[in-house]
Protein backbone atom coordinates (compact mmCIF):
# COMPACT_ATOMS: atom_id res chain seq x y z
CA UNK A 1 0.00 0.00 0.00
CA UNK A 2 1.48 3.69 -0.57
CA UNK A 3 2.82 5.57 2.15
CA UNK A 4 4.42 3.27 3.98
CA UNK A 5 7.71 4.56 3.46
CA UNK A 6 6.09 8.41 4.14
CA UNK A 7 4.74 7.14 7.18
CA UNK A 8 8.27 6.00 8.74
CA UNK A 9 9.88 9.57 7.37
CA UNK A 10 7.40 11.60 9.11
CA UNK A 11 7.86 9.91 12.47
CA UNK A 12 11.40 10.20 12.60
CA UNK A 13 11.30 13.26 11.76
CA UNK A 14 8.63 14.30 14.04
CA UNK A 15 11.53 12.93 16.79
CA UNK A 16 13.99 15.40 14.65
CA UNK A 17 16.25 11.83 14.03
CA UNK A 18 18.19 11.91 11.16
CA UNK A 19 18.71 8.33 9.86
CA UNK A 20 21.90 8.04 11.20
CA UNK A 21 20.63 8.81 14.49
CA UNK A 22 18.43 6.02 14.42
CA UNK A 23 20.54 3.47 12.85
CA UNK A 24 23.00 4.31 15.92
CA UNK A 25 20.07 3.02 18.34
CA UNK A 26 19.03 -0.07 16.58
CA UNK A 27 22.16 -1.04 14.56
CA UNK A 28 19.96 -1.25 11.14
CA UNK A 29 22.26 0.50 8.24
CA UNK A 30 20.66 3.99 6.86
CA UNK A 31 20.93 2.56 3.79
CA UNK A 32 18.20 -0.09 4.45
CA UNK A 33 16.35 2.73 6.43
CA UNK A 34 16.75 4.91 3.39
CA UNK A 35 15.24 1.50 1.51
CA UNK A 36 12.27 1.62 4.16
CA UNK A 37 11.21 4.89 3.38
CA UNK A 38 11.40 4.77 -0.41
CA UNK A 39 10.04 1.66 -0.43
CA UNK A 40 12.64 0.37 -1.96
CA UNK A 41 12.50 -3.38 -1.12
CA UNK A 42 14.62 -4.22 -3.52
CA UNK A 43 17.99 -2.85 -2.12
CA UNK A 44 17.33 -5.07 1.23
CA UNK A 45 17.11 -8.37 -0.74
CA UNK A 46 15.01 -11.00 0.73
CA UNK A 47 11.84 -9.95 2.30
CA UNK A 48 12.01 -11.97 5.24
CA UNK A 49 14.88 -8.70 6.47
CA UNK A 50 12.66 -6.97 5.14
CA UNK A 51 9.59 -7.72 7.76
CA UNK A 52 12.36 -7.88 10.66
CA UNK A 53 13.63 -4.55 9.82
CA UNK A 54 9.92 -3.03 9.55
CA UNK A 55 9.53 -4.38 13.11
CA UNK A 56 12.30 -3.22 14.55
CA UNK A 57 11.88 0.28 12.87
CA UNK A 58 8.81 0.50 13.68
CA UNK A 59 8.41 -0.25 17.46
CA UNK A 60 11.57 2.20 17.81
CA UNK A 61 9.16 4.64 16.26
CA UNK A 62 5.82 4.23 18.68
CA UNK A 63 4.32 2.53 15.16
CA UNK A 64 2.51 -0.80 14.81
CA UNK A 65 4.94 -3.64 13.75
CA UNK A 66 2.77 -5.84 12.89
CA UNK A 67 0.41 -3.15 10.62
CA UNK A 68 3.70 -2.29 9.06
CA UNK A 69 4.74 -5.75 7.58
CA UNK A 70 0.94 -5.99 6.77
CA UNK A 71 1.42 -3.18 4.47
CA UNK A 72 4.61 -4.39 2.68
CA UNK A 73 3.08 -7.85 2.32
CA UNK A 74 0.10 -5.90 0.43
CA UNK A 75 2.51 -3.59 -1.17
CA UNK A 76 4.50 -6.31 -2.77
CA UNK A 77 1.38 -8.54 -3.60
CA UNK A 78 0.19 -5.24 -5.38
CA UNK A 79 3.29 -5.30 -7.56
CA UNK A 80 3.27 -8.36 -8.57
CA UNK A 81 -0.69 -8.55 -9.66
CA UNK A 82 0.55 -5.33 -11.88
CA UNK A 83 3.35 -6.95 -13.46
CA UNK A 84 1.26 -9.82 -14.56
CA UNK A 85 -1.26 -7.15 -16.00
CA UNK A 86 1.09 -5.13 -17.65
CA UNK A 87 2.46 -8.28 -19.30
CA UNK A 88 -0.89 -9.22 -20.59
CA UNK A 89 -1.61 -5.60 -21.94
CA UNK A 90 1.41 -5.60 -24.04
CA UNK A 91 1.32 -9.25 -25.46
CA UNK A 92 1.20 -9.24 -29.08
CA UNK A 93 -2.04 -9.56 -30.38
CA UNK A 94 -0.58 -12.41 -33.25
CA UNK A 95 -0.33 -15.08 -30.49
CA UNK A 96 -2.56 -17.27 -32.92
CA UNK A 97 0.19 -17.29 -34.98
CA UNK A 98 3.29 -18.27 -32.98
CA UNK A 99 2.35 -22.35 -32.65
CA UNK A 100 3.40 -21.73 -36.67
CA UNK A 101 5.89 -19.30 -36.14
CA UNK A 102 7.92 -20.82 -32.96
CA UNK A 103 9.18 -19.10 -30.15
CA UNK A 104 10.76 -15.97 -30.72
CA UNK A 105 14.31 -14.31 -29.54
CA UNK A 106 12.76 -12.94 -27.13
CA UNK A 107 11.33 -15.16 -25.18
CA UNK A 108 14.28 -17.89 -25.64
CA UNK A 109 16.22 -14.94 -24.16
CA UNK A 110 13.58 -13.95 -20.99
CA UNK A 111 13.49 -18.31 -20.49
CA UNK A 112 17.64 -18.05 -20.12
CA UNK A 113 17.25 -14.87 -17.61
CA UNK A 114 15.17 -16.85 -15.85
CA UNK A 115 17.47 -19.62 -15.60
CA UNK A 116 19.92 -18.13 -14.41
CA UNK A 117 18.38 -16.07 -12.13
CA UNK A 118 17.27 -19.79 -10.27
CA UNK A 119 20.76 -20.60 -10.65
CA UNK A 120 22.31 -17.84 -8.79
CA UNK A 121 19.73 -17.86 -5.67
CA UNK A 122 19.91 -21.51 -5.41
CA UNK A 123 24.07 -20.81 -5.16
CA UNK A 124 23.54 -17.88 -2.64
CA UNK A 125 20.53 -20.22 -0.52
CA UNK A 126 23.58 -23.36 -0.43
CA UNK A 127 26.31 -21.03 0.31
CA UNK A 128 24.22 -19.36 3.97
CA UNK A 129 23.56 -23.23 4.69
CA UNK A 130 26.79 -24.38 3.79
CA UNK A 131 28.25 -21.48 6.10
CA UNK A 132 25.97 -22.43 8.65
CA UNK A 133 26.63 -25.88 8.76
CA UNK A 134 30.35 -24.66 8.82
CA UNK A 135 29.68 -22.40 12.08
CA UNK A 136 28.02 -25.84 13.47
CA UNK A 137 30.63 -28.05 12.49
CA UNK A 138 33.67 -25.71 14.11
CA UNK A 139 31.21 -25.38 17.59
CA UNK A 140 31.45 -29.30 17.55
CA UNK A 141 35.19 -29.44 16.82
CA UNK A 142 36.27 -26.99 19.46
CA UNK A 143 33.69 -29.14 21.77
CA UNK A 144 35.55 -32.74 21.15
CA UNK A 145 38.67 -31.32 20.97
CA UNK A 146 38.34 -29.18 24.60
CA UNK A 147 36.87 -32.18 26.47
CA UNK A 148 38.53 -34.15 29.19
CA UNK A 149 40.04 -37.98 28.07
CA UNK A 150 37.54 -40.11 30.86
CA UNK A 151 37.99 -43.89 30.63
CA UNK A 152 34.69 -45.58 28.79
CA UNK A 153 32.15 -45.96 31.06
CA UNK A 154 31.30 -49.59 31.93
CA UNK A 155 27.78 -49.34 32.51
CA UNK A 156 25.37 -48.43 30.33
CA UNK A 157 23.73 -44.58 30.84
CA UNK A 158 20.79 -43.79 33.12
CA UNK A 159 17.70 -43.01 32.03
CA UNK A 160 18.07 -39.13 33.51
CA UNK A 161 21.58 -38.57 32.15
CA UNK A 162 19.80 -39.91 28.39
CA UNK A 163 17.45 -36.93 28.93
CA UNK A 164 20.41 -34.46 30.19
CA UNK A 165 22.12 -35.14 26.93
CA UNK A 166 19.07 -34.89 24.42
CA UNK A 167 18.40 -31.54 25.79
CA UNK A 168 21.18 -29.03 25.91
CA UNK A 169 21.22 -25.33 26.87
CA UNK A 170 21.65 -22.48 24.58
CA UNK A 171 22.07 -18.79 26.43
CA UNK A 172 22.60 -15.54 24.28
CA UNK A 173 24.85 -12.38 26.09
CA UNK A 174 23.20 -8.91 24.72
CA UNK A 175 26.08 -6.36 24.69
CA UNK A 176 24.33 -3.63 22.69
CA UNK A 177 20.78 -3.35 21.34
CA UNK A 178 19.36 -5.88 18.62
CA UNK A 179 16.33 -7.50 16.74
CA UNK A 180 16.19 -11.05 18.21
CA UNK A 181 14.74 -14.33 16.59
CA UNK A 182 15.00 -17.98 17.87
CA UNK A 183 13.34 -21.25 17.36
CA UNK A 184 14.03 -24.19 19.19
CA UNK A 185 13.28 -27.69 17.67
CA UNK A 186 11.35 -25.98 15.01
CA UNK A 187 9.24 -23.99 17.43
CA UNK A 188 9.56 -20.38 17.89
CA UNK A 189 10.76 -18.78 21.18
CA UNK A 190 11.69 -15.76 20.98
CA UNK A 191 11.22 -12.78 18.53
CA UNK A 192 11.97 -8.91 19.32
CA UNK A 193 14.52 -6.38 20.72
CA UNK A 194 16.70 -6.80 23.74
CA UNK A 195 18.85 -4.33 25.57
CA UNK A 196 22.29 -4.53 26.44
CA UNK A 197 22.74 -7.01 29.61
CA UNK A 198 19.90 -8.86 28.33
CA UNK A 199 20.36 -12.75 29.31
CA UNK A 200 18.48 -15.66 27.75
CA UNK A 201 18.41 -19.48 28.07
CA UNK A 202 17.15 -22.04 26.13
CA UNK A 203 17.25 -25.64 26.02
CA UNK A 204 16.43 -28.58 23.11
CA UNK A 205 18.66 -30.32 20.50
CA UNK A 206 18.62 -27.31 18.22
CA UNK A 207 18.10 -24.20 17.64
CA UNK A 208 17.95 -21.11 14.65
CA UNK A 209 19.22 -17.81 15.62
CA UNK A 210 18.56 -14.91 13.56
CA UNK A 211 19.95 -11.38 14.69
CA UNK A 212 19.79 -7.82 13.02
CA UNK A 213 22.84 -6.64 14.81
CA UNK A 214 25.28 -9.64 14.81
CA UNK A 215 28.43 -7.75 16.87
CA UNK A 216 25.73 -7.54 19.99
CA UNK A 217 24.77 -11.08 20.51
CA UNK A 218 27.38 -13.67 22.03
CA UNK A 219 26.48 -17.14 22.00
CA UNK A 220 27.22 -19.71 24.52
CA UNK A 221 26.34 -23.30 24.37
CA UNK A 222 26.68 -25.55 27.58
CA UNK A 223 28.55 -22.82 28.75
CA UNK A 224 30.97 -23.03 26.35
CA UNK A 225 31.64 -19.16 24.78
CA UNK A 226 31.33 -19.34 21.07
CA UNK A 227 31.99 -15.67 20.52
CA UNK A 228 29.69 -13.41 18.88
CA UNK A 229 27.57 -14.00 16.03
CA UNK A 230 29.53 -11.66 13.30
CA UNK A 231 30.15 -8.02 13.00
CA UNK A 232 28.43 -4.83 14.25
CA UNK A 233 25.33 -4.08 12.36
CA UNK A 234 25.13 -7.30 10.42
CA UNK A 235 22.18 -9.78 9.62
CA UNK A 236 23.07 -13.28 10.80
CA UNK A 237 21.18 -16.21 10.84
CA UNK A 238 22.90 -19.23 12.32
CA UNK A 239 21.70 -23.08 13.03
CA UNK A 240 23.27 -24.10 16.31
CA UNK A 241 22.83 -28.12 17.24
CA UNK A 242 23.25 -28.14 21.01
Amino acid sequence: MPGLGDGFRAAREARHLSLSDVSEQIHIRSVYLQSIEEEDWSAIAAPVYVRGFLRTYARFLGLDPEAAVEHFNEAVGELASRSHEQAALTAPSRTRFRSREGPSPLLWGALVLTLVLVAFVGYKFLELQQSGNDATAIAVASAAATAPNTPAPTEQPSAAATAEESSRTLELRVTAPTWLLVKVDGARVLEGILQPGASRSFHGAKALVRTGNAGGVDVLVDGRDLGRMGKSGDVVEKTLVL
